[in-house]
């Protein structure tokens, strides 16, 4: 090969300028078919991880959904048990004592007293007995035997029970 640049023939010489333009583009396929193979491991890869990572997406999304629905439950069941606690123990304390706000305000009415009056009574404020009787809100169930008791009273006890 020496030859062709020292004097050998024209022949030897495009012999080696081909055989050294051949061998770069051998090894530029070569680098090129050795990057084509790891894109293509590295996509087949990474498509399985795109798999993996949507279908922990919408795992994650499913149990969202259902920690939400059980979070609406347990707050349905809260109001529930709620309703139910607070009924019992006006059952449990003896004779049951009920309460109505129309009841409440016709006994008032009755025994011919102000608002003043039979908050006075009960030993509450007046504006307590005015929402009591308008039904915005509902006595304790504290207060329900002293309401129970003005219930048995009469008119002269009344008087002389707000006198004394």
């Amino acid at each position: 090969m020496l030859n062709a640049f020292v004097g050998g023939s024209v022949y030897d010489s495009a012999l080696l300028i081909w055989s050294v333009k051949h061998m770069s583009t051998f090894a530029e396929q070569l680098k090129n078919e050795i990057a084509r193979l790891a894109k293509k491991e590295v996509r087949a890869e990474t498509k399985q991880l795109k798999q993996f990572a949507a279908q922990q997406r919408s795992e994650n999304a499913l149990l969202k959904r259902r920690v939400l629905d059980l979070e609406s439950a347990l707050k349905r069941l809260g109001k529930a048990q709620a309703t139910v606690s607070v009924a019992q123990p006006e059952t449990e304390a003896g004779p049951s004592l009920r309460f109505r706000a129309g009841g409440f305000a016709s006994l008032r009415k009755k025994l011919d007293l102000t608002a003043a009056e039979m908050a006075k009574l009960l030993n509450v404020s007046a504006q307590s007995v005015y929402h009591w009787e308008i039904g915005k809100s509902r006595p304790r169930a504290s207060q329900l035997p002293a309401i129970s008791a003005v219930r048995k009273m009469g008119k002269k006890e009344v008087t002389e029970r707000l006198a004394a």
